[in-house]
């Protein structure tokens, strides 16, 4: 029965039928061979999607496009340039800099390798960064990103997992600064290596009125990080104030964004969120088929042995994830694999933040994986490179996002420590 199910999964897959249906038709052969009611489908597919944490999704893409589309991510990207261009490499670190501030905002990994490729990848290319270069910065920052909330994948963990969205929000920020700091050290290295150039030390003056053009989109981050410390409102209401901030900065401060452009981000934003809640619903028949066969359980006895070592079990799920994320993408990765793996890992004793925090890590290295990682191939538009010719220069920016990782699963402190301070976990 579950060989049939993943056999009729992967051959749709093979034949490029797009994912959601791909999970809906499986299921559907699941229910038809194990002779279940279909009665039970209606209230599956209406359980998948009817979710209060899902108004966030939305709120927070609307308010990333309108931020990106008013000009808040030149100002952050001129903020990192300021703050660490003017030492060797410093272009490089920039990107990396550049895109944990603007990840603040977007919550969008493909949106973040849009920006920050197409905005810093001719200034590398001037400076003297070879190609391969160049789109290994961007590649390995953003996906360092999809930690930095208001991720959209987090969003969906916490309503698959069932677990506090704003605990996983919390839990994300550590982990992208000590992964950043691991792609800032191989920049380091790489700039003194290679002879990358360095930016004129800025003066106070214009350090300064970088800092002040970069307050406004900085608002939110800092609202966002202190409102859900503090307690003082949930993610959906996190979202709704941030895009009413973003609507009020587009129309009344910088001034640049027609009512005639808000509503063709508000019909984006529609059809992304359509597809999103159209995915977990149909997710939803694949989740029930998979409990209903008891495919947890089996898991579960055969990964007994890794009871007494988490950290092995959670690098195992996270290489799965990756090849997955590579192949699927993420958001379908993850709802084919979490219902599997995260029964398997409150059994172990694995924190659920924790655990989300390391299937958002994983995930994130997997958009960006060679061959076919469909970030990655954003990342190469961009320097206009072959992936073959990519892979010699990406390999040290790569290894530095597995050893965040590895951290990451290693000390699950890095994680806990904001959500427990705020009072969301123990």
């Amino acid at each position: 029965m579950v060989a049939s199910v993943v056999l009729t999964f992967i051959v749709l897959v093979a034949l490029s039928t797009p994912i959601v249906f791909a999970l809906g038709l499986s299921g559907m052969v699941g229910l038809v061979l194990g002779s279940f009611s279909l009665q039970k489908l209606p209230s599956a597919l209406v359980a998948g999607s009817q979710s209060w944490v899902l108004l966030a999704v939305p709120t927070f893409v609307f308010a990333g496009s309108l931020m990106e589309r008013c000009g808040m991510s030149y100002a952050l990207v001129n903020l990192a340039r300021g703050l660490v261009g003017w030492v060797r490499g410093g272009l490089g670190m920039s990107v990396v800099l550049a895109e944990y501030f603007f990840s603040g905002i977007s919550g969008s990994t493909i949106a973040d390798v849009s920006a920050i490729g197409s905005m810093l990848t001719p200034p590398m290319l001037r400076a003297g960064y070879r190609p391969e270069h160049a789109a290994s910065l961007v590649a390995s920052a953003t996906a360092m990103g999809i930690l930095v909330p208001p991720a959209i994948f987090m969003i969906v963990l916490g309503q698959i997992m069932d677990t506090s969205v704003v605990a996983i929000f919390l839990g994300g920020f550590i982990p992208a600064a000590v992964t950043a700091v691991c792609l800032m050290s191989v920049i380091f290295v790489q700039a003194h290596r290679l002879g990358w150039p360095k930016d004129e030390r800025p003066t106070w003056v214009s350090l300064s009125a970088a800092g002040r053009a970069s307050l406004v989109p900085l608002v939110v981050p800092v609202v966002i990080v202190l409102g859900f410390f503090f307690g003082v409102f949930t993610a959906t209401e996190a979202g709704a104030l941030v895009a009413a901030y973003a609507m009020a900065a587009a129309l009344f401060y910088y001034r640049n964004v027609t009512l005639r452009e808000m509503g063709g981000l508000l019909h984006e934003t529609a059809l992304l969120t359509a597809a999103v809640i159209f995915l977990l619903a149909v997710a939803s028949i694949y989740q029930f088929l998979m409990g209903m066969l008891g495919v947890p359980a089996m898991l579960g006895e055969a990964l007994r042995p890794l009871e007494s070592t988490p950290w092995l079990f959670l690098l195992a799920v996270s290489i799965l994830v990756m090849l997955f994320g590579m192949v699927l993408e993420g958001l379908p990765a993850a709802v084919v694999l979490i219902p599997v793996v995260f029964p398997i890992s409150k059994q172990i004793g694995i924190h659920p933040v924790h655990f989300a925090t390391v299937l958002t890590a994983a995930v994130g290295i997997g958009l960006f994986l060679p061959p076919i990682g469909v970030g990655l191939l954003m990342a190469l538009r961009f320097a206009d490179i072959s992936v073959g010719r990519h892979f010699k220069a990406y390999w040290p920016y790569l290894l530095s996002l597995f050893v965040g990782l590895l951290i990451l699963i290693l000390f699950p402190e890095l994680t806990l420590f904001l959500p427990r301070r705020a009072g969301l976990v123990r």
